[in-house]
């Protein structure tokens, strides 16, 4: 996490987040399910595992990224998403049909209650299971459930916890963009906080120096600042400027010095004389 006065953006945080605590708990039942079903399949094996690493790692992979580029958090975001639900969730649906399985309409009775136990970490008020049978718990009794219970029930259960993960991941990535619609990214952060640094600083001697005197810019009203053109026509020559500048570009000429008014002095030489030596 950055410190308020940080240019960084907020970031990190990300084991906070139900997103990734769910497709934490893919990943950890992914690798249970392939070992007891895909023993003999090291490809199936590690393809499916790999897309299960794949949508919990670009979670905390994207948190950090965060810091300097909400492109590369969203981007990573949806990567994570990606691999669950476009790859991940069509594996466990593969496996059921290959098999003569049936794979539970999302609004099935069997489907809606174990979505019911998957929202929490471990489901209240349940009765214990009957003997020889297998009862999943909660989201952190996953891993054990699908290890147990028999094939369709742990692969609906993983197909349920998978579309879980992707619905968070794609109201994730929403709220990240709306994010960076009202806020902007790290190159405005950093460009408002390079201009409120310049602003501010009012300790340098020079800086000091050049605003005494100095007149209200015509645009804000803030004290002007004098400086040299560097370019153009009136290369090498002082101008005021903004002193909030580059928010304010206003200038003013500086006006030439008064030349003394010598006709006095030339009167009084006129009626002395020089003495002879």
């Amino acid at each position: 996490m950055n410190t308020p006065d940080s240019p960084l953006l907020p970031h990190g945080g990300y084991r906070k987040l139900r997103s990734y605590k769910v497709a934490e708990a893919v990943y950890d039942a992914t690798v249970v399910f392939c070992r007891r079903f895909y023993a003999q399949d090291r490809r199936m094996s590690g393809q499916m595992v790999q897309a299960a690493r794949s949508g919990v790692r670009n979670i905390s992979e994207g948190s950090g990224a965060a810091a300097t580029s909400r492109k590369s958090e969203m981007k990573l975001t949806n990567v994570a998403r990606a691999s669950l639900s476009d790859e991940l969730l069509r594996d466990y649906e593969s496996f059921l049909v290959q098999n003569g399985l049936r794979v539970w309409p999302k609004d099935s009775r069997e489907a809606l209650a174990m979505r019911a136990r998957l929202a929490s970490d471990h489901a209240p008020d349940l009765p214990p299971a009957p003997a020889g049978r297998v009862r999943l718990q909660g989201l952190a009794g996953l891993s054990e459930f699908v290890e147990r219970a028999a094939p369709e029930l742990a692969a609906n259960a993983m197909v349920c916890v998978v579309n879980q993960a992707a619905y968070l991941l794609k109201r994730q990535l929403e709220s990240q963009g709306q994010m960076f619609v009202e806020s902007g990214g790290f190159t405005e952060k950093l460009y408002g906080a390079r201009s409120q640094g310049r602003r501010s600083d009012r300790s340098d001697k020079s800086d000091k120096s050049d605003n005494e005197g100095g007149p209200a810019c015509p645009r804000c009203g803030q004290p002007m600042v004098q400086r040299l053109a560097r370019k153009g026509p009136k290369a090498n020559q002082p101008f005021w400027g903004c002193s909030g500048y580059p928010d304010c570009k206003g200038t003013l000429e500086v006006s030439p010095p008064e030349k003394p008014d010598q006709s006095d002095g030339r009167r009084k030489n006129r009626g002395q004389e020089r003495p002879i030596i």
